[in-house]
């Protein structure tokens, strides 16, 4: 099993942001995940469309927006127009879910649902054959540079079963949150597709390069 990387904006140098993207394409990222936060649903605040829209210009990789913010419906539009290719929503925040991701659909982003640590996998059940993804949260959504929750490990291995049981193979199995290259063999071993990585990718121990090689080197180290 192989896995995509996902480098996490929300760690990286926000004075020269474009950078740290072209850094992250550079050394082989796969998508460029994007946390919006609104300072209710959890405590912080991120960016908002026009960040995202001046990112949409410094790469074609897929931007993965995942959307922390209450009431999401109302921002989707405004998020796919700027370039979105992936909207993930949480179940703690669509009361409707099936509408909010047939919202998504409808502006032609693909639809994914997360969860937090606390929250059950049995509230995915009936919207899992309407998504692109599913994203088990592995800290606490809020703030970058949490340590794994270890019960993660369990809750993904359980999803990947769902998911297969299901005849859902096609759907992205991506984790965010804790994630190093001392685990992230672990977690991809448990079934993630897609690992959500900021802080072990832009930090000041080493370049972006030599931190994305020493994570494809810890997930190719895994035996098939």
């Amino acid at each position: 099993m192989n896995a995509k990387i996902a480098a996490s904006i929300l760690s990286a140098d926000f004075a020269r942001l474009g950078e740290q993207v072209n850094d992250a394409v550079a050394a082989g990222a796969d998508w460029i995940h994007v946390d919006v936060m609104d300072g209710h649903f959890v405590p912080n605040l991120t960016i908002g469309p026009p960040v995202l829209k001046s990112l949409r210009a410094t790469t074609d990789l897929p931007l993965d927006v995942h959307l922390m913010i209450e009431q999401p419906e109302r921002l989707i539009p405004e998020f796919a127009r700027a370039g979105a290719d992936r909207i993930t929503v949480h179940v703690e925040t669509c009361p409707h879910m099936h509408r909010t991701i047939q919202q998504i659909k409808e502006l032609g982003v693909k639809p994914g649902v997360t969860l937090n640590p606390g929250t059950p996998l049995d509230t995915l059940q009936e919207i899992l054959p309407e998504v692109d993804l599913v994203l088990i949260m592995s800290v606490n959504p809020g703030f970058g540079g949490q340590s794994y929750i270890p019960a993660s490990t369990d809750k993904i291995a359980r999803l990947r079963k769902m998911l297969d049981e299901g005849g859902l193979t096609g759907v992205e199995l991506e984790v965010d949150g804790g994630i190093k290259s001392h685990n992230a063999a672990e977690i991809v071993t448990a079934g993630a597709s897609v690992l959500v990585i900021g802080s072990a990718i832009f930090n000041r121990k080493a370049s972006v390069a030599t931190n994305v090689a020493a994570l494809r080197a810890e997930i190719a180290s895994l035996a098939y």
